[in-house]
């Protein structure tokens, strides 16, 4: 038997590193990204509800974007604070910003869908470019980053949507590592030709994307996804292609309690499972092999069993997967998470084995 467990252990090493050097070196590895200005009409789409905060601090940054042809399309879904008032001032204040106002719809009420939707319909471009009410861009130049990645074939563009640094935090440090282990895993398939989500921080496509799949219909009934449920329907090899070059990044409040980000992240979890069956399959199996990866060696070496053995591969496995991910940290600007790599691992395979098992018995709140 454990004979058995050391051979199983050796297989789910292989498949790490599959994994962390194959896949994920795709984008791990990969040159620093040059940009080429395209300079197309762009229409960013800001969706919110109850961000009265948020968006006094953050719309100002989105209308001083050093771009020469854009406009802010701001949606009000139907929020019961000061977001209309804001929004309205905003309007007046700058030209380039169209308001669209979203009131409770029986059939779609509290559904972020329909308001983007309605403010997709409403872009006067072809181009669009997403972010979240609570998110700012890092640089005047990100509407310029985000649009040069877009060529005749390529009309659509998944970017980084990373979180603020907090001092002293480990949450934090717990969060803006899985956000660029996320974004890694994304951005390496979609270099892959297997793109399979991307985030509503930080996207842009061609509305025509949108409408040749007819929007959120398909999955309208799911409140979540109108960022990663579109792109798995909608991406393909041809048309989906990424930006990091680090003028690109937005950034968003990240949360400050386990239980508010766990909360999140159930959310996160609940939706991925309504991706196609490949991406499901090759999600289960990374996380699946990260956790074999921490059951197998305690069992070999409670037994002492080949415990010399058992060591260097568990050494070797921390090489590579260390390696892989200090060059995807690098170029996505999260090196200070790195040093921590082997706590923070085990730490999300464990909260995601607890978010699998309470998917299982409620279901997570969704859109406000």
């Amino acid at each position: 038997m454990l004979l058995i467990l050391l051979c199983l252990f050796i297989a789910v090493v292989v498949i790490q590193f599959l994994y962390y050097i194959v896949f994920f070196g795709k984008f791990s590895f990969a040159k620093p990204q040059i940009s080429t200005p395209k300079r197309v009409p762009i229409s960013i789409i800001v969706c919110a509800k109850n961000e009265e905060e948020n968006v006094k601090n953050f719309i100002p940054l989105l209308a001083q974007q050093n771009y020469p042809d854009y406009e802010i399309v701001l949606i009000d879904d139907a929020s019961s604070d000061d977001t209309l008032e804001l929004f309205e001032a905003f309007e007046k204040q700058y030209s380039n910003i169209k308001l669209v106002k979203v009131e409770n719809n029986e059939a779609f009420w509290g559904n972020k869908k329909f308001a983007l939707t309605l403010g997709i319909k409403a872009a006067k471009n072809e181009y669009l470019l997403f972010t979240d009410a609570d998110c700012y861009p890092l640089s005047t130049e990100w509407i310029k980053e985000m649009s040069a990645q877009f060529t005749i074939e390529k009309s659509i563009v998944l970017g980084y949507g990373a979180y603020e640094k907090i001092k002293n935090s480990f949450l934090n440090k717990i969060i803006r590592f899985e956000t660029m282990l996320t974004a890694t895993q994304y951005f390496s398939w979609a270099k892959l030709g297997k793109p399979y989500m991307g985030v509503g921080r930080n996207m842009a496509y061609k509305r025509e994307e949108f409408f040749k799949v007819r929007g959120f219909m398909d999955h309208m009934k799911i409140r979540s996804g109108d960022d990663d449920l579109f792109i798995n329907q909608a991406a393909n090899s041809k048309n989906t292609t990424i930006c990091y070059t680090s003028d690109s990044f937005t950034y968003s409040k990240p949360k400050t309690s386990f239980k508010d980000w766990f909360a999140q992240k159930r959310r996160h979890i609940a939706t991925a499972e309504h991706y196609k069956g490949f991406d499901r399959t090759q999600l289960t199996f990374f996380y699946a092999s990260q956790l074999l990866f921490i059951i197998l060696p305690i069992v070999l070496l409670a037994f002492q069993y080949q415990w010399i053995a058992v060591l260097s591969i568990i050494g070797f496995r921390y090489i590579f997967a260390w390696t892989s991910m200090g060059f995807a940290a690098g170029k996505l600007k999260e090196k200070d998470v790195i040093y921590w790599f082997p706590v923070i691992e085990i730490i999300l395979i464990f909260t995601q084995l607890n978010i699998f098992f309470s998917n299982m018995f409620s279901k997570p709140v969704q859109w406000k």
